[in-house]
């Protein structure tokens, strides 16, 4: 008895000395999840879920405008389906579920074949030749002044502002004066330019007021029409959905009006309230190319300035290279002023 004994307890210290190994502990994890079968039946919601968020992905266009313009909100938020995944990464981690960690890998290449190559640096070495900037001030601007300068030392040559009050346009004026020598105000837009501004003129964009313009900027190495706008706003309402009519209808009209435009080089600066994958916006930009996407870094979300989510505020150029686009620091709005330096 003692013999089995003694034996009994040697072969535990070897099997303890096996196993207390680094290629020991491997075999056993091994041994372990393959005899775990419940491996791949576990998380299975989960596998699911990750299809939907890359189907919803891929198929973003094919999503109806006809209920609350869901087609559209889907597409303004679409980067931040990315954020799904990691999440997604971290239950199937915790539910051990090799199905789930398998799918999540859908969406991560839908995501990033979508947006990757806004993570990568594009801003060219050499400078533009023209810096341009635009900023929807707040019409509740409590430091109009503040804010005029604050967006006047972007050094940007070409400044655009919307949402101008009426009794506000004076301090804007004052304030904007001393950088710039030229300026029109249309509505309650308006453009700032270090260069001659000719044939200045309200764009109608089928809002009953003006809130477009555009103007022929003679810089020194050649003309530019530059058009300034701000459509109209939507609304997230739980009975009408993404209410956004008004705005796609102006859309369309600043869109024709940029279609008959007859100068090569055309720069567009305001707040569409709408991004760049808004279906919606396709009349404008079907025919323009975003200075953030060609040549920015990152989203350049602009909106809402305390915690951006998307970028409404858009430069979008025709004619003109893109050279980098970025946003600038907070001012009392509650947007984000956005610039770009493009070559002419």
């Amino acid at each position: 008895m003692a013999q089995a004994y003694t034996a009994e307890t040697g072969n535990d210290a070897a099997r303890t000395r096996q196993t207390g190994s680094g290629a020991g502990r491997v075999r056993a994890l091994l041994e372990r999840l393959r005899g775990d079968r419940g491996i791949w039946r576990r998380g299975v919601i989960l596998a699911v879920f990750a299809v939907i968020i890359a189907l919803l992905m891929i198929l973003h266009a094919q999503i109806p405008n006809r209920l609350g313009n869901l087609g559209s909100l889907t597409e303004t938020f679409l980067p931040w389906f990315g954020v799904f995944v990691p999440l997604i990464a971290v239950a199937a981690v915790l539910r051990r579920s090799a199905t789930a960690m398998i799918a999540v890998l859908l969406p991560l290449i839908v995501w990033l074949n979508l947006f990757g190559g806004l993570l990568t640096g594009k801003a060219a070495a050499a400078d533009g030749e023209l810096t341009v900037a635009t900023h929807n001030v707040n019409a509740d601007n409590p430091d109009p002044v503040g804010t005029a300068k604050e967006v006047a030392a972007s050094g940007a040559d070409i400044l655009a502002l919307q949402e101008l009050p009426g009794g506000q346009v004076a301090a804007y004026e004052q304030a904007l004066a001393g950088t710039y020598r030229y300026h029109a105000v249309e509505g309650t837009v308006g453009l700032w330019s270090k260069y001659p501004l000719t044939d200045t003129s309200p764009v109608d964009i089928k809002m009953g007021w003006t809130r477009a313009m555009r103007a022929t900027v003679e810089t020194p190495d050649g003309s530019v029409a530059v058009h300034v706008a701000h459509l109209p706003s939507v609304r997230v309402k739980l009975e009408a959905g993404f209410t956004a009519n008004q705005r796609d209808n102006s859309a369309d009209a600043l869109g024709e009006a940029i279609a008959r435009e007859r100068t090569d080089r055309v720069v567009l600066l305001g707040d569409l309230n709408g991004t760049m994958n808004d279906r919606s916006l396709n009349a404008i930009t079907s025919q323009m190319r975003s200075t953030q996407g060609a040549a920015g870094d990152g989203f350049g979300f602009s909106w809402p300035a305390s915690f951006p989510m998307a970028r409404i505020d858009q430069i979008l150029v025709r004619g003109v290279e893109p050279v980098s686009s970025w946003t600038l620091p907070r001012t009392d709005s509650d947007h984000l002023p956005i610039a770009a330096r493009v070559k002419l």
